[in-house]
């Protein structure tokens, strides 16, 4: 597949396609070459842009997930600070006497992990999905209490 002919001729999007070519074909693959794992992961990452926002006391990771319905997408905290949000999109079943004339949505699976602050509460997670966006609010541990100065007695003698 020529990525340039899909309007994707990027150099993040070649060197994807490098790395799928090597892959597949398995002519170079090498010790050290990347594993399909990796090149579906990467390329999954590259395609699911995020926005995110910091509030007061929360962050919000914003994703926008056209058509996807609540239990096609997955939130999870790995390693305890690794917001990881991932699902997939299906391709809609064909109807009698239909055939696509051109196909441009993203099909497949998405993901995308982030790294939270050590200020992150991971046991404060909620993630709503509304009109095709997906919002995932991560609260803020309140801030540590400033250690108060102790006071060690004198002792004579």
């Amino acid at each position: 597949m020529d990525l340039r002919i899909m309007g994707l001729d990027s150099p993040l999007f070649s060197t994807l396609q490098q790395m799928m070519d090597l892959t597949e074909d398995g002519a170079d693959k090498s010790v050290n070459g990347p594993s399909r794992t990796y090149v579906r992961d990467a390329k999954a990452m590259a395609t699911t842009p995020a926005d995110i926002k910091e509030f007061p006391n929360s962050y919000d990771f914003i994703v926008d997930m056209p058509g996807l319905k609540s239990g096609d997408i997955k939130v999870q905290v790995e390693d305890d600070n690794v917001l990881l949000i991932s699902g997939e999109r299906k391709r809609e079943e064909e109807k009698e006497g239909a055939k696509y004339v051109r196909m441009e949505r993203r099909i497949g699976k998405f993901m995308r992990k982030f790294v939270l602050p050590e200020n992150a509460n991971t046991d404060a997670i909620s993630a709503v999905c509304q009109d095709g966006v997906l919002t995932v609010t991560v609260q803020k541990l309140p801030p540590p209490e400033p250690k108060k100065a102790k006071t060690i007695e004198v002792m004579i003698g």
